[in-house]
């Protein structure tokens, strides 16, 4: 039997490289022998995550700092913008300074990296561009309607990231992420914010005692169990969706002009197909870690929808990418990865 080639390495262009899932694709594309090129502020990101990494530390609305990465990697051919603030409530809080550095900040980095000649632009979107309905599955065809200015900017950033493609040659992914989780299963990064909001966070944060108990908020949802359904995708599973753009990434166009649509700019779930609803992912919890969870079920919060899962026959056929990892084993690489932190990153 013939084994295929293997993919002509690459130089690719990772803003927010030095966060969580950035950090993660880094590490998923040197695995296949591309070489990241970091841009990241710090704002959130973490340094130790750039170890052994080109990285220049600077902002995207910069185009100083953009064209000095370009002129010092002329070899760049992609980029993975994943650099945004994602902190839901704090855009609610800070609307303008969320369409500042979200949509602001990608209009002049795509308008700088297309000036310069790079065509192949990978854009980290969210599924909370998405319409709330009743609809258990969504797919890319499914209404959006953002609720948040978080998921407004994500919005926006995919129109302005298909005008820009469109008037100036280039195209573009937007891999639209449902719920990240997990760990690197390396141990080379994973998450790192204190007081996470995301709900396998509080778990963990509510196992490890570091709160008094793990809220379930909201327990009269039209789910299979009345509380909140999410489509949870291991982030290593997440960081290879990253490298399939980035070596299929002419293919995926391609097979888009083959199925009828767009060959400038697609829009593709990335999430496991499968929701898992809160009880789901306490009661696996439990049974990885061998340990009782405190919980109490609470009101729903405001806002708070009944959830979704995705529909990724599009993923499957443009990227020729599956998700291969469970919830359970994103909950051990978490739980590994909670323990190991504290020899990566100062300050836990």
């Amino acid at each position: 039997m013939t084994l295929p080639s293997p993919p002509a390495p690459q130089t690719v262009l990772v803003t927010g490289g030095a966060g969580y899932i950035g950090s993660t694709v880094c590490s998923a594309l040197e695995e296949r022998g591309h070489t990241p090129v970091v841009l990241d502020s710090l704002v959130q990101g973490r340094e130790e995550f750039t170890r052994g990494r080109a990285f220049y530390r600077g902002d995207i609305a910069e185009p100083a700092v953009v064209n000095r990465v370009l002129d010092e990697h002329p070899q760049i051919s992609a980029v993975i913008h994943l650099a945004a603030l994602i902190v839901v409530p704090e855009s609610v809080a800070q609307p303008a300074r969320y369409y500042h550095a979200n949509v602001t900040g990608a209009l002049t980095l795509f308008e700088t990296l297309i000036g310069r000649g790079v065509r192949q632009l990978i854009f980290s979107s969210s599924a909370a561009v998405y319409d709330t309905t009743d609809t258990t599955a969504v797919s890319e065809d499914s209404p959006l309607r953002p609720q948040s200015p978080y998921a407004r900017t994500k919005a926006m950033t995919e129109q302005v990231m298909e005008d820009l493609c469109r008037a100036g040659g280039a195209r573009g992914i937007a891999l639209r992420y449902f719920n990240p989780v997990g760990a690197d299963p390396a141990l080379r990064s994973g998450p790192y914010l204190h007081g996470p909001s995301h709900v396998l966070g509080r778990i963990m944060e509510a196992a490890a005692g570091r709160a008094p108990q793990f809220r379930v908020t909201g327990t009269d949802f039209p789910t299979r169990d009345g509380t909140g359904l999410r489509d949870y995708i291991h982030v290593w599973d997440l960081a290879q969706a990253h490298v399939q753009a980035v070596e299929h990434f002419g293919q995926v166009f391609g097979r888009a002009a083959a199925q009828g649509l767009d060959d400038t700019f697609v829009p593709i779930n990335v999430g496991t197909g499968h929701g898992v609803t809160v009880r789901e992912l306490v009661a696996a919890f439990e049974h990885v870690s061998g340990q009782a969870l405190a919980a109490a079920d609470a009101p729903r919060r405001p806002g708070d929808p009944a959830g979704a899962c995705a529909v990724i026959g599009r993923a499957r056929a443009l990227l020729e990418w599956a998700p291969r990892r469970t919830t359970e084993q994103a909950i051990r690489d978490a739980l590994a990865w909670d323990a190991h932190r504290p020899s990566v990153l100062t300050g836990f």
